[in-house]
C-alpha cells in the first residue's frame, strides 16, 4: 500500500539570461507552492534584482552567485536553501519559462503518494508532444536519452536532460551535491547517483514548449562533455554494481562478454588484413576462431543487458528514510 505524507513543497528557479521571463513564470506557480527560490547564477541581466524589485510574493527568495557556477551549481544552491527550508519535496523549474507551473500537482504525485522518490518531465511521451521542439534538439535528446539509460541503469526514461523535475527532501539529503556535474550534464549526472541509491524514478509526459527565449545551450559544444561524462558514469556503475558492491551470474557475463568479443574482433582483423596483402583466403578453422568467440560475446552481453534493465529499481526508499528519524526519536526518549 502506497503511503502519503503531509507535503511542503518548494521550487528552485535557476536563473541565467532569463531576465524578461522570470517575473511571468513565478506569477504562474500556484498556492500548492509554500517556498520560491530564485537562484541568480551571476547573470548579466541581473534576473535576481529584477525579482527582488518585481514580486511582492512572500514565498519567493532571491540567491545569488558571484561567479557563474553554471545550471548544476545553481540548482545545488537552490537545493540546499529548500532543505534548509525544511521543504519535503523540492521541484526545480527552468527560469526560461519552458515548464509550466500548473503541472506541478502532477509532477509531486508520485512522491506524494510513496510511489516515486524522484520524478522529472518526459516531452517524448507522444509524438504530438515534440511539435514545438526545434529539430537539432530532437535529434540531440533522442541521443542522449539511449546514452544516459546506459549510464544510469533507468532503462525505461526518455528525456534525460528535462530540467522539470521533483524530489523528496530525504533523498536529496544522501547526496553529495558537491559531486554532481555543474553545467548542462547536470541531470543526466544526478540521475546516475539516484540509482546509486536505488531510488525510483517516475515521469510525467509533458509537451515541450519554445517561443522566443534565447537558450546559452550551445548543443554542438556539449557533445563531448555529454559523451565523457556518460562514459565515466557507465563504467562507474558497472564496476561498482557488478563488481565491488555485488557479484552475481550478470558480473561473471560481463567479465567474459568482453575479452571474448575483443579477441573475436581483434584475431578477424588482424587475419582479414593478412589475408588481404597476401592475396590467400583465410581457412575456414579461422573463420570460426574469429566469429566464435564474438558470437559468443555478444550473447554474454545482451544476456547481461537483460540483466541490467530488470535491476532497474522498483522500491522507493524515501519512505525508509523518513522512517529513520522518527526511530531514533524513539530511541532517545
Amino acid at each position: 500500500m502506497a503511503t502519503s505524507y503531509s507535503c511542503r513543497i518548494a521550487v528552485v528557479v535557476p536563473c541565467y539570461r532569463v531576465a524578461d521571463a522570470i517575473l511571468p513564470l513565478l506569477a504562474r506557480i500556484g498556492p500548492e507552492v509554500d517556498r520560491i527560490f530564485v537562484v541568480d547564477d551571476a547573470c548579466p541581466d541581473g534576473s535576481g534584482e529584477r525579482v527582488r524589485t518585481g514580486t511582492s510574493d512572500p514565498r519567493v527568495h532571491v540567491r545569488l552567485h558571484v561567479s557563474n557556477q553554471g545550471v548544476g551549481g545553481a540548482v545545488a544552491t537552490g537545493y540546499r536553501a529548500a532543505l534548509e527550508a525544511g521543504a519535503e519535496i523540492i521541484v526545480k523549474l527552468d527560469g526560461d519559462g519552458q515548464m509550466d507551473p500548473s503541472l506541478i500537482p502532477a509532477l509531486i504525485q508520485p512522491i506524494r503518494s510513496g510511489k516515486a522518490d524522484y520524478a522529472k518531465g518526459n516531452r517524448f511521451h507522444r509524438l504530438s508532444y515534440l511539435r514545438g521542439m526545434p529539430p537539432v534538439r530532437l535529434v540531440g535528446n533522442a541521443c542522449l536519452s539511449f546514452l544516459t539509460k546506459a549510464s544510469s541503469g533507468y532503462w525505461q526514461l526518455l528525456d534525460p536532460t528535462n530540467g522539470f523535475t521533483a524530489i523528496h527532501a530525504s533523498v536529496l539529503a544522501e547526496l553529495d551535491l558537491d559531486r554532481l556535474a555543474r553545467r548542462y550534464f547536470f541531470e543526466s549526472d544526478l540521475l546516475y547517483h539516484l540509482n546509486a541509491l536505488r531510488a525510483v524514478v517516475a515521469e510525467l509526459p509533458m509537451a515541450a514548449r519554445y517561443a522566443d527565449e534565447v537558450s546559452s545551450l550551445r548543443p554542438m559544444r556539449m557533445v563531448g562533455p555529454f559523451l565523457a561524462g556518460n562514459l565515466r558514469n557507465f563504467l562507474r556503475r558497472v564496476a561498482t554494481g557488478y563488481l565491488l558492491r555485488n557479484s552475481s551470474i550478470a558480473s561473471v557475463e560481463l567479465l567474459l562478454a568482453v575479452p571474448l568479443m575483443l579477441f573475436g574482433l581483434g584475431f578477424g582483423a588482424w587475419h582479414w588484413w593478412m589475408s588481404i596483402h597476401s592475396g590467400e583466403a583465410a581457412t575456414a578453422g579461422t573463420v570460426m576462431l574469429a566469429a566464435l568467440p564474438l558470437i559468443l560475446g555478444v550473447q554474454l552481453l545482451l544476456s547481461w543487458l537483460n540483466h541490467d534493465v530488470a535491476a532497474e529499481p522498483r522500491l522507493p526508499i524515501h519512505p525508509m528514510l523518513v522512517q529513520r528519524p522518527r526511530e531514533r526519536k524513539r530511541e532517545r526518549e
